[in-house]
């Protein structure tokens, strides 16, 4: 008995093309999910609150906060005026 192939006349090497074509598209379809999660899980990573200041510190959390201030400023979240004038307000309330 032969092995019929439809007509196409690809035999193995249609086997190989439709392997191939289904790791790249499984690979794709992981990557897109894995980067939607990232997207949405990306813009609270860096706004999670810190541990209380109970460390005995004196200071400790208004340094962290001017660390935060300063983070958002370094990745443009705020503009020079209003980092300075936030942080005239943080050291003001010491």
């Amino acid at each position: 008995m032969m092995w019929y192939d439809g007509g196409w006349g690809w035999g193995w090497g249609g086997w190989f093309f439709m392997a191939i074509f289904m790791v790249l598209f499984w690979a794709l379809v992981i990557a897109g999910i894995v980067a939607l999660v990232r997207y949405l899980t990306g813009s609270r990573h860096g706004h999670q609150a810190g541990p209380p200041s109970s460390s005995g510190e004196p200071g400790w959390g208004s340094r962290r906060a001017e660390e935060l201030l300063a983070e958002r400023f370094a990745r443009g979240e705020i503009d020079e005026d209003e980092y300075k004038r936030r942080l005239a307000l943080l050291r003001e309330h010491r």
